[in-house]
């Protein structure tokens, strides 16, 4: 059995070793405290790197995106306006060749026209001279002459007559005109002046004389008139 004494110096041992051991509980508690909160704030800094870097990424592969568009885009710019250019051109050949068939058609029809209306110029003209020889023939007749006391002369003065009444109206069928101009104003388009005489009655520049008449066939000059034109009296 233990003395007081004895028991005094084993509990001043035993709250030595306590006090001893708290320690170091108290430093394993604190330990284990810093050790669970270590990895939640490394989790925490590990996150937000990732968001981070997934963002760029994500920034990167949008810009590389944009960029591809932009590519794109102006590509299709570039042959939108290439494909204007060609459209205008196109158009251009387009009208051009509408306006040289429109251009040829009216052509066609003009040579058809000329074709129908002139076709007969050349015999026209070389007709003119019978016309000319039974015109002299008539004017040989002396008028004086023709009487119920010379029949046959009547007759053929008659006869000659009505064959030129009717080769002229001939002649105005198929579009051929007489130009006999006396008493009008000398034209250049119409008439042909072999000589001018002084007369004082007349206005300068009129016809006075007609020598051999002209035709024009449908309009178109085939013959000029051959006339004297009248002049101003000298001072």
């Amino acid at each position: 059995m233990m003395g007081p004494i004895s028991m005094c110096l084993r509990l001043g041992r035993l709250a030595v070793d306590n006090s001893s051991h708290y320690g170091v509980y108290s430093a394993i508690a604190t330990n284990l405290r810093h050790a669970s909160v270590l990895p939640t704030r490394i989790g925490v800094r590990h996150n937000t790197t990732a968001s981070e870097e997934a963002k760029n990424t994500e920034n990167e592969n949008l810009s590389e995106t944009e960029k591809e568009l932009k590519s794109k885009l102006d590509n299709i710019t570039e042959e939108f306006e290439k494909f204007k250019v060609q459209s205008q051109q196109t158009l251009d050949m387009w009208k051009r060749g509408v306006a040289d068939a429109e251009n040829a058609r009216k052509r066609t029809e003009k040579q058809l026209v000329d074709t129908r209306q002139f076709a007969i110029q050349k015999f026209a003209k070389d007709i003119l001279e019978v016309a000319d020889c039974l015109s002299r023939a008539i004017d040989s007749v002396p008028k004086t002459e023709i009487t119920d006391q010379n029949p046959h002369l009547k007759n053929l003065y008659e006869g000659l007559t009505l064959t030129d009444s009717e080769l002229h109206r001939v002649f105005r069928t198929h579009g051929l005109a007489q130009i006999n101009p006396i008493g009008e104003l000398f034209d250049p388009n119409y008439h042909q002046a072999l000589f001018d005489k002084e007369d004082e009655e007349k206005k300068p520049g009129t016809v006075i004389v007609v020598q051999k008449v002209g035709y024009k066939l449908n309009e178109r000059v085939i013959r000029p008139a051959l006339v004297g034109i009248s002049k101003a009296k000298a001072t």
